[in-house]
């Protein structure tokens, strides 16, 4: 269970994040925060790029750059399921890599059966 003060209807907070075993050519990180038991489809909470290795988020910070969520803001906003119980991922991905993106860039859903993830 997520504590009620990294949801939306607590203080909507993010919470601190630990990383271990981090890849030695790891230029910067995304992490993408969504609902995988959303109705339509994964439903994205906080998506950030460019996390430095040595920027770890910390409790109510900005790590990165923070990308368009499925809300249609660019911001953390905590768990909050219309019904039920829900499962929300933590997904951080490791890059040798800065990205050079739109501050506006999504997540876009699958394109063809191949199930990963790309930035619109």
């Amino acid at each position: 269970m997520i504590p009620a003060k990294f949801t939306f209807d607590g203080d909507n907070v993010n919470p601190e994040l630990k990383i271990d075993g981090i890849p030695e050519d790891t230029k910067t990180f995304v992490l993408i925060v969504d609902d995988t038991d959303a109705p339509s489809e994964d439903w994205v909470h906080w998506l950030v790029r460019n996390v430095k290795p040595t920027n770890i988020s910390k409790e109510s910070s900005t790590p990165g750059v923070v990308g368009r969520n499925d809300f249609n803001e660019n911001k953390y906003l905590g768990p909050s399921p219309p019904s039920g119980t829900h499962n929300y991922y933590f997904k951080i991905y490791a890059l040798g890599i800065e990205l050079n993106l739109d501050l506006n860039s999504k997540k876009s859903r699958c394109r063809e059966s191949d199930g990963k993830s790309y930035f619109s």
